[in-house]
């Protein structure tokens, strides 16, 4: 087939486009101009607009395929958006001047969107959170490059006209875009032996178990003086010796020694009674 002849054939699919869909404002306008029926009994109004819509799928599949890479499978990104190509088809309108399929384009993308701000989301958040933290993004983004550093709450807050409340409420639940499964590999540089999230689960925190034991010791340490916090501080936490303690102090070993002794005696008195 040569140029011209595509050309023509394209031409004529567009004519047959027009012409549909001519008939088919026509029926929806006046509906009591429906009068013929095909074998299963579909009236000629629905027959017009199932024609359009496989006319038309190709289109559906080509936009489809750019989110394909998302997670989602192509067949529910197809079917997602023939939702959006049937809205198209319903609400268009030949007096606009335009091709449908400059028309129902943004339609369709913007069907596949809602779906994944919709499914993607692991915890049911309001709408008007996830688009607040969808512009946050964008605005962090700009944002950055404009002022040279990364924005503040109250530069977001600004720059999007909300509350920084708001600018912090949609970020915090911007983390529940995707929860993590338990079967997530947890693997660092330089481990011989795979790790999960369920791992994890379950066991006991060190540092948890002796949060109470931190906390009681930081209150005992308020009964220590000033020199006797000192010397603790740097035996204990920087594991610095008497003699060297003694020379910074400008005092005695014997000295230090006595001190560090007094300090731990109170201490033990103060954590017996709690």
């Amino acid at each position: 087939m040569n140029s011209a002849s595509r050309v023509d054939e394209e031409r004529w699919d567009r004519n047959r486009a027009r012409q549909a869909f001519a008939r088919f404002a026509e029926l929806r306008v006046h509906p009591e101009h429906d009068t013929g029926r095909n074998n299963q009994g579909d009236t000629e109004f629905e027959q017009l607009r199932n024609d359009l819509v496989v006319a038309h799928l190709n289109l559906v599949r080509y936009l489809a395929v750019k989110f394909a890479n998302r997670g989602e499978a192509l067949d529910d990104l197809i079917q997602v958006g023939t939702v959006g190509l049937l809205k198209a088809i319903d609400r268009f309108d030949l007096e606009r001047g335009v091709e449908f399929t400059t028309y129902a384009t943004p339609t369709i993308v913007g069907e596949i969107k809602r779906y994944f701000r919709d499914k993607g989301w692991a915890v049911k958040v309001p709408r008007r959170l996830q688009e607040l933290n969808l512009a946050v993004n964008r605005a962090i983004e700009k944002l950055t490059v404009k002022l040279g550093h990364s924005p503040t709450v109250a530069e977001l807050a600004s720059a999007l006209g909300a509350t920084e409340e708001d600018i912090l409420e949609a970020q915090e639940l911007g983390q529940a875009y995707n929860l993590l499964s338990l079967d997530t590999e947890l693997n660092a540089e330089g481990d011989k032996k795979s790790q999960t999230l369920a791992d994890y689960v379950g066991q006991e925190d060190p540092a948890l178990a002796l949060l109470e034991d931190r906390a009681n010791l930081e209150r005992a340490f308020t009964v220590l003086s000033g020199r006797e916090r000192v010397i603790l501080y740097l035996r204990f936490y920087e594991s610095v010796s008497q003699t060297e303690i003694a020379k910074r102090l400008n005092v005695s070993q014997m000295h230090v020694s006595r001190l560090q002794q007094k300090a731990l005696e109170k201490l033990r008195n103060v954590l017996q009674e709690k």
